[in-house]
């Protein structure tokens, strides 16, 4: 096991800290930084073949990561919200069958004479503290029960998180922006010490720190201001159910900076690892929860714009370097991959797999052939967005060739009912760009959501706003071969008929023999909803 001994070292705020050390063939310490809204985008993901917005990112630290370790190019979240992706992740299992974790507003007191699920599910990081992990957490996680901080720790002061944008970007002035860069920074760097002084001996860690960074509220333009991200170096690369005007690529130009923030706090984070000779005894693993708010298509569905996920693995121990995996994995693949890297003999029951193997091999590309798909799906995001509170349910397999979409009840509306957007009193372009629950909750309040609502009536808007916005069929399906973008639906052309029902077939058997309440409806219906 890992041997945490003392040392004096000069840290920023004045202090010394335990700082854990390992050998060769000692269990690993595990840092996983786990950012809330980042989507599949670094500047690693860039691909000269197609261009992206990948192309105009500066993500050095995360690159390092993908560079020195694995690089998984299809890697996908479960389901696009950040509760029932946690949910997910800290169980192993299908977000479905995870009780409150199910839905992003999942309360407790929904379930009073009901039995809840998630309570007694078994967690990842639990039976990684249970064999002797100590386990941290710092900012918006997932569900364990961390260990106490270490008497190390506390000689590292704890400092305030910032938001980036949020804070830097209001600053007066130069010297006032580099002295907020350097607070922001500080959290993450701190975080990291606490951990490292906190270790006790003889003890790994594992440390999930989880950014909120990218989660909007953004400051307008501060992707410009703060990350030289000019809007007008994104013309021609916003997806193209959207409209690539001035105030989208305002909005993907803030989000991609609040990415660069992101990479920023990691590299404080590989710096105090360096530093105290951890970095190389420590498995470090980058992801999200799902891809870009408050853009149609984007977070709360199953389009790739929401389900990509990033996903990088380093661990010169076992991991060769600079090596990419084409196989299909699940973010609720990771705890199974942790348990398995960690040593830990788990019989919990999981629907996740570890991809152990992928991260173990010396080749790149397909290493498993047979990992060729991932399930996906949603229920209740917003937990007003509809009437009687009641979610849109999808569930979608997506395959290295086709996106089969599921919409299980396609009279409700996916973003949210339309509230006001046909009456006189219609919100105001402020209201859609500040105000999540003025209208189409389901969808984050945006300068995109403002744009194309505003101007949803334009005839060459009308069609994005329906293909985004509006009502769904039942069936989707997008053949990506010839469709990447996913702008047309061929689930109605006989062409695909065979396809569509083998894709069908395939994920209702997944369904069916996991349980999940949709099939009942029992989504619909108390203790999941309160209904009015």
């Amino acid at each position: 096991m890992t041997k945490c001994t003392t040392f004096l070292v000069p840290l920023m705020l004045g202090c010394v800290f335990l700082a854990a050390t390992a050998g060769a063939a000692e269990r690993p310490n595990i840092l996983f930084f786990f950012a809330d809204d980042w989507g599949r985008y670094a500047s690693v993901y860039s691909n000269p073949d197609n261009s992206s917005l990948n192309d105009v990112l500066k993500t050095p630290n995360i690159d390092r990561v993908a560079r020195e370790g694995v690089l998984f190019r299809n890697a996908f979240v479960p389901v696009a919200s950040c509760g029932p992706c946690r949910a997910s992740l800290a169980t192993g299992r299908y977000f479905w069958n995870c009780g409150s974790g199910a839905f992003l507003n999942g309360k407790a007191s929904n379930w009073k004479g009901h039995n809840n699920p998630f309570q007694t599910l078994p967690k990842f990081v639990d039976l990684l503290r249970e064999d002797g992990y100590y386990v941290r957490r710092s900012l918006k996680t997932f569900a364990f029960d961390a260990s106490r901080p270490g008497a190390g720790a506390r000689k590292v002061p704890q400092v305030e998180y910032q938001r980036y944008g949020l804070f830097v970007g209001t600053a007066a002035g130069e010297t006032e922006k580099l002295k907020r860069h350097e607070q922001v920074l500080a959290h993450p760097r701190n975080e990291m010490r606490r951990v490292l002084a906190g270790c006790p001996e003889g003890n790994p860690f594992f440390f999930v720190y989880g950014s909120i960074n990218a989660h909007r509220p953004y400051t307008a333009d501060s992707g410009r201001q703060l990350w030289d991200i000019d809007p007008d170096r994104l013309k021609g690369l916003i997806p193209r159910f959207l409209p690539d005007v001035e105030d989208v690529r305002r909005d993907f130009s803030d989000y991609l900076g609040e990415i660069q923030a992101v990479d920023a706090m990691l590299g404080v984070m590989l710096e105090e690892l360096e530093s105290s000779g951890e970095l190389d005894n420590t498995i470090i693993i980058l992801s999200g929860d799902h891809g870009i708010p408050g853009v149609p298509r984007g977070k709360t569905n199953c389009y790739d714009l929401a389900i990509r996920a990033p996903l990088m693995v380093r661990y010169p121990k076992l991991i060769a370097k600079d090596r990419h995996v084409d196989d299909f994995v699940s973010v609720m693949d990771i705890g199974p991959t942790v348990l398995e890297l960690a040593g830990v003999d788990a019989t919990v029951s999981m629907d996740g797999r570890s991809f152990k193997t992928q991260l173990t091999s010396a080749g790149s590309g397909w290493i498993d052939s047979q990992r060729d798909h991932v399930i996906v799906g949603r229920e209740l995001h917003f937990h007003s967005a509809r009437e009687d509170n009641l979610p849109y349910p999808m569930r979608a397999l997506r395959t290295p060739d086709y996106l089969y979409i599921r919409n299980f009840k396609p009279q409700r509306w996916p973003m949210g009912d339309p509230r006001r957007l046909n009456g006189d009193d219609h919100p105001t372009y402020e209201q859609l760009h500040k105000s999540t629950a003025v209208t189409m909750s389901d969808l984050d309040a945006s300068l995109t959501k403002a744009w194309l609502i505003t101007h949803r009536d334009e005839p060459d808007v009308r069609p994005l706003f329906d293909l985004t916005l509006n009502l769904r069929p039942s069936e989707e399906l997008y053949d990506l071969r010839r469709d990447p973008g996913q702008l047309k639906n061929v689930a109605d052309d006989v062409s695909y008929t065979a396809t569509k029902s083998e894709l069908s077939n395939r994920l209702m058997s997944v369904l069916k023999e996991a349980g999940d309440p949709r099939l009942t409806d029992a989504f619909d219906r108390p203790p999941y909803v309160e209904q009015e």
